[in-house]
């Protein structure tokens, strides 16, 4: 773990130490990702650093690294465990970004399946997922567990 130390209230900070409870997924020396609790589609991660730090130009680059490589490893057992047919990943810089932890810095890994837009979250602004989160995690930390991440 990088830097400045957790800060109280803050969602991400809290999750780092977690496992089933916190919906963590997995780990590396300076970054960790979880389910998102609010998901746009099943399996909806999120990987942030250790670090409290909402600067994306104050990463350090051993931090970014292990941003990147707990993502690629999230990426490969979603692949393995949902076959989705693409992904959104993105990071949203700020509230006025559509950052809902302003104060943390995260990317999201969103995975995609053709036609997965309906009229459910089109017009009547309501998710459907297939399955619950903690089904969702337990079959992702199998995944990541089997390659060792």
């Amino acid at each position: 773990m990088s830097g400045a130390s957790a800060a109280p209230g803050c969602v991400l900070c809290q999750a780092a130490g977690g496992d089933a409870e916190t919906l963590t997924l997995c780990r590396g020396p300076r970054a960790f990702a979880l389910l998102n609790r609010f998901p746009y589609t099943s399996g909806h991660a999120m990987v942030a650093p250790f670090e409290h730090v909402a600067d994306f130009a104050a990463l350090d680059p051993a931090t970014m690294a292990d941003l990147m490589d707990v993502a690629q490893r999230v990426v490969r057992a979603l692949e393995r465990v949902y076959k989705p047919h693409g992904f959104n990943l993105g990071i949203n810089l700020g509230e006025s970004a559509g950052a809902g932890i302003a104060d943390h810095l995260h990317l999201h890994i969103v995975p995609r399946w053709r036609g997965d837009t309906n009229f459910m979250s089109v017009a009547g602004e309501v998710r459907v997922l297939p399955e619950d989160l903690p089904e969702t995690w337990a079959r992702l930390r199998g995944a990541l567990d089997e390659n060792h991440g």
